[in-house]
Formats: C-alpha cells, sequence, structure tokens
C-alpha cells in the first residue's frame, strides 16, 4: 500500500474515532478527547512519513489550526442544555470533530507528502488549506454517520 493510501486510512480511521469523541455527553471532555485523538493521528502521520515531531509541536500545530473552530466549543457548550441541547449539541460536535480530524489529517499529509518537516510549515497556508479541507470533511463526516447509522439499523433488524 503507498503512503498516501495509508495515510487517508490513518485519518479516516480517526476520523470515526473523533466523532464517537463527539458523543461524549460531558462538555469539554468530549473536546478534550478529539484532542487527544487528533494528537495521536499526528504521531501517526509523522511516523508514516519519517518525520519527528514532538509532542509540543503536535499541540501547537492543532490548536494553530483548530483554535478557531469556535464551531466546535460551542457544540461542546449545548450539551450543557438538559434534553435539546444535548442532542442538538451532540449532533453538531460529531460532525464538527470529525470535520475537523479530517481538515487536520489532509493538511498534514499534504505537507509530509511534499517533504515538509514540523520546522518549514507555513501556518498561514495550513491555516488556508484547513479550512477548505474543514468544508469537505463535513460532507465526509455526514456521509460516515449516515453510513455507520444504516449500518446499525440494519443490525437491530
Amino acid at each position: 500500500m503507498e503512503k498516501q493510501e495509508q495515510a487517508k486510512k490513518i485519518i479516516n480511521e480517526h476520523v470515526l474515532w473523533s466523532m464517537g469523541g463527539g458523543l461524549i455527553p460531558i462538555p469539554l471532555a468530549d473536546l478534550a478527547a478529539v484532542t487527544a485523538l487528533q494528537m495521536g493521528m499526528l504521531e501517526q502521520l509523522s511516523e508514516l512519513y519519517g518525520v519527528k515531531q514532538t509532542g509540543t509541536f503536535a499541540k501547537t500545530f492543532v490548536s494553530g489550526l483548530t483554535g478557531t473552530a469556535i464551531a466546535r466549543f460551542g457544540a461542546s457548550l449545548l450539551k450543557v442544555i438538559p434534553g435539546i441541547g444535548t442532542a442538538v449539541g451532540g449532533l453538531a460536535m460529531v460532525i464538527t470533530s470529525g470535520a475537523s480530524t479530517y481538515a487536520l489529517g489532509h493538511v498534514a499529509m499534504t505537507h509530509f507528502a511534499n517533504g515538509g518537516t514540523l520546522n518549514n510549515i507555513d501556518m498561514d497556508a495550513a491555516k488556508k488549506a484547513y479550512d477548505k479541507a474543514f468544508e469537505e470533511g463535513k460532507d465526509v463526516a455526514a456521509k460516515m454517520k449516515k453510513k455507520a447509522d444504516k449500518k446499525k439499523s440494519k443490525a437491530k433488524k
């Protein structure tokens, strides 16, 4: 399997796990879980492409790209409202968590595949690429959720 295919597999697995993390009903615990999953994804992508990384870089990279995704924070806090807030916040958090992980993974994959290292990343360009991939990621996450819901529905029958 070529590196790009392996990288996409790593990303897709982490998108699914992040969507699951978005379901954690405790506000802010969901954000912590998704961030940890994203850092793990970066570690695996770094290893795949032979790029040395530190935990400090991963934290900086994740917060630098996803830190402005206030929607995730808002979705997490919606869970504080009993009933409807939990349902709406949970659904929003599932999609935004998956989209954010997708975008982060694709930015890292592209950077590493083009010979980039952790020392030479242009965060402004990476942020633009992240924003574009985040929009794509929302569709990807919604499709993954729909597929998972269908499997769950078939399993119940």
